[in-house]
């Protein structure tokens, strides 16, 4: 049995300044065990010390770790020799080996304290989200550079670990060999399954969910809006405050960290209850004041439009053209967490209220779905939806299908709905684009060219004029091999 380490030194170049020696009886080499046990516990050197049947010592198989390589190897077995032959200069050589770490990490460094390796498990060979690329997107958008990306294929997931224990070593070892910290799962990981891949890995272990919280928090800026990522936080966190272990030491500071920190995570689980109640009554007032201004905007008799649609669609891009109001725009994902309302005065002196929300996302947390309930609801109160969709984007047809999973799930897909593709300045295809705007029946736009709205303001108008459904939009169709999509035509 090897003693725990703990109080042994640890550095993200630094091996840990012990070697492990031991013997085995039968003369065989190193097992993948031993060469397990050397990466990670970031040994300085493992030794397997044969024995002879007269009891003497035999050859001595050894190996040690090596920086990151083009080979993509962990560790370099060096030939068998026997002890008295061994004239290793073992200090230096650990401090050169030190150092090669070193200077390889060095060009990757970045200022950035958080990096991480994105780690998805995909029992659905077919599948298009294991390419990690949005994954990718929320992390970057708060604050993490991405070092590497692995995505491990499996017949089933693994109750404790999620992906192979073997796999999960080896991300260790790339780990130490590229400097990252922290690993980031495009999963919901239970609590035991945080825990058990933080002891085994000995690394800041989050989930997808968490980096969404993480965003939210970094964007809210309303009173409202801080509610509801404070709710979602708490009710994130409520069943993983079961103990105060060194997995849940690891969740706090940096990116998962922020809303309501460390001190949270210490009181006990009735006060977070009691905290949450506290929270949800404040919801409710702040709903009190949303009614009456949703009845004030009834006794005006103006219609309300809400654009809905994935993250980073442009959708605040498209409400500033449209009423020329200054929200702001970047191009990274939920940008906009608060929402927005400006009047939006048509061709024929027509007007209406035009509102940006908070962009969807696949498999939206439960947290958030419900802490945002409330701001969701005012979607109930539109007149008319407008479904703002990337085009440009290769998955633009899952997203699609996301939004108005969303949409049925808030109980008004049978709302008005005019489904709007944006940047169709990047598509060079203009026939492809004409095609895709038949098949989905939607109207295509760029939210940056105002000259393209034309036949967007022309159809909206005449909604709103006629308060009358529009003929039903085809439902989105799953992608299929064959489908013509964008991705195939690019």
């Amino acid at each position: 049995m090897i003693p725990s380490l703990d109080e042994f030194r640890s550095g993200e170049s630094r091996l840990k300044g012990l070697r492990l020696v031991h013997t085995h009886l039968n003369g065989e080499a190193l097992t993948r065990d031993d060469l397990t046990d050397l990466a990670l516990l970031r040994l300085d050197f493992i030794c397997a010390l044969a024995v002879e049947e007269d009891g003497l010592p035999g050859k001595a198989h050894s190996a040690h770790l090596i920086p990151e390589n083009s080979d993509g190897r962990y560790w370099l077995q060096l030939d068998p020799l026997h002890p008295a032959r061994m004239d290793l200069d073992f200090a230096g050589f650990i401090q050169d080996l030190e150092d090669q770490i070193t200077r390889r990490q060095r060009t990757r460094k970045v200022a950035s304290r958080e990096r991480a390796i994105l780690i998805r498990v995909e029992t659905d060979p077919r599948s298009r989200q294991g390419t990690l690329g949005e994954l990718k997107e929320l992390a970057q958008s708060c604050g993490v550079e991405v070092f590497d990306a692995i995505t491990q294929h499996r017949q089933e997931i693994d109750p404790k670990y999620l992906m192979g224990k073997g796999k999960l070593s080896d991300v260790v070892i790339r780990a130490l060999q590229i400097g990252a910290n922290l690993l980031i799962f495009d999963h919901e990981l239970t609590p035991a399954q945080v825990r058990s891949i933080t002891d085994f890995t000995e690394l800041k272990v989050i989930d997808r969910t968490q980096v969404i919280l993480d965003i939210f928090a970094q964007r809210a800026h309303s009173r409202d809006g801080k509610i509801q990522v404070e709710l979602a936080q708490l009710k994130y966190l409520l069943p993983r405050l079961i103990e105060k272990n060194t997995a849940m030491s690891r969740l706090t500071g940096g990116i998962g960290g922020t809303g309501p920190g460390e001190t949270k995570l210490e009181i006990n689980r009735r006060r977070v209850r009691d905290k949450i109640h506290r929270l949800e009554e404040g919801l409710k007032n702040i709903q009190k004041g949303r009614n009456t201004r949703r009845s004030s905007r009834e006794k005006a008799g103006l219609p309300v439009v809400s654009i809905v649609g994935y993250t980073n669609a442009g959708k605040s891009t498209l409400l500033n053209a449209l009423t020329n109001s200054s929200v702001l725009v970047e191009d990274r994902l939920f940008a906009t967490l608060d929402p927005k309302s400006s009047r939006l005065r048509f061709p024929r002196d027509t007007e209406a209220v035009i509102t940006d929300t908070v962009g969807f996302i696949r498999n939206l947390p439960k947290e958030l779905f419900a802490a945002f309930r409330a701001t969701l609801e005012e979607l109930h109160e539109a007149d008319v939806l407008l479904h703002l969709i990337d085009v440009s984007n290769p998955e633009f047809e899952e997203h699609i299908v996301a939004v108005e999973k969303i949409l049925e799930e808030l109980g008004i897909a049978a709302r008005p709905t005019i489904r709007v593709f944006n940047k169709e300045d990047r598509i060079a295809d203009k026939e492809l684009l004409s095609t895709l705007c038949r098949r989905f029946d939607a109207i295509a736009v760029s939210a940056l060219n105002p000259s393209t709205f034309r036949p967007l303001l022309d159809k909206l108008e005449w909604l709103i004029h006629n308060r009358a459904t529009p003929n039903p939009a085809p439902a989105a169709e799953e992608p299929s091999p064959g489908s013509e999509s964008l991705a195939e035509a690019q």
